[in-house]
């Protein structure tokens, strides 16, 4: 009996230390699942306030890239009907013997769809537009648009400036040379030192009539002359 009663007391404790060690380990499990859903919703947590973040960045950033887009077009736009860009030229005139003058520094080429503040009149080269005055032997009764000729004058054209002070007579005479030259145009301009002026890229001269020798050097030498930057270009289907 003894035996006996000590088998059983054995076993049951053999089984109550199995229950104890399943019971630990069913709690250590439970610990570990538990502290995997914590880790899993604190990142489903982190992660979803990261994506609202970036999501309202993005909002922002559009917002503000919309805004600076605006701002930028209301400047073009401004600046396309009241301010005047630069013409990005340096440097200065030096004046030959025969009373050519050559500008000195650098001209610039950009293409620019505003109105341009040059340093000398008329302008001999810098910023311009992309589009040129038509060329080709045209005489303009009408002022151009500073901006067209320079354009004009990059592809090698000559360009024929006159005041209201300017003889009709000497007027006449070079508007027929004009028509006669491709790569030359002529029209009036004001804002002039004297009443007659030849202009080519980075050169210029003043002439005393239709009939100083200077004219006819002048076109000789400055029509698609050295000088042009681009030789060759059209100087027709411009503006007019």
């Amino acid at each position: 009996m003894g035996s006996a009663k000590n088998s059983s007391a054995a076993r049951k404790a053999r089984i109550e230390e199995m229950r104890r060690t399943e019971r630990a380990r069913e709690r250590r499990n439970r610990a570990l699942t538990i502290a995997a859903s914590v880790v899993v919703v604190a990142g489903l947590a982190v992660g979803g306030v990261v994506l609202l973040n970036s999501q309202s960045d993005d909002g922002k950033n559009s917002a503000s890239d919309s805004k600076s887009s605006g701002a930028s077009a209301n400047t073009k736009s401004s600046g396309n009907s009241k301010s005047s860009g630069n013409s990005g030229d340096s440097g200065h005139w030096t004046t030959g013997k025969d009373g050519v003058r050559t500008w000195s520094g650098q001209l610039a080429r950009t293409h620019v769809p505003s109105e341009v503040s040059y340093p000398m009149h008329p302008p001999v080269g810098g910023n311009h537009n992309q589009i040129w005055a038509t060329c080709d032997g045209t005489v303009y009764t009408q002022p151009l648009r500073d901006e067209n000729a320079v354009h004009s004058l990059e592809h090698g054209a000559v360009w024929v400036t006159y005041t209201s002070k300017a003889k009709k007579a000497d007027v006449d005479t070079l508007a027929e040379k004009v028509k006669k030259t491709s790569y030359s145009l002529m029209s009036p301009y004001e804002n002039q030192a004297a009443p007659l002026i030849l202009s080519a890229w980075g050169r210029q001269v003043a002439v005393k009539s239709a009939d100083d020798p200077e004219v006819n050097k002048f076109f000789a030498a400055y029509v698609q002359g050295p000088q042009t930057p681009e030789p060759g270009a059209p100087c027709t289907q411009g503006a007019m």
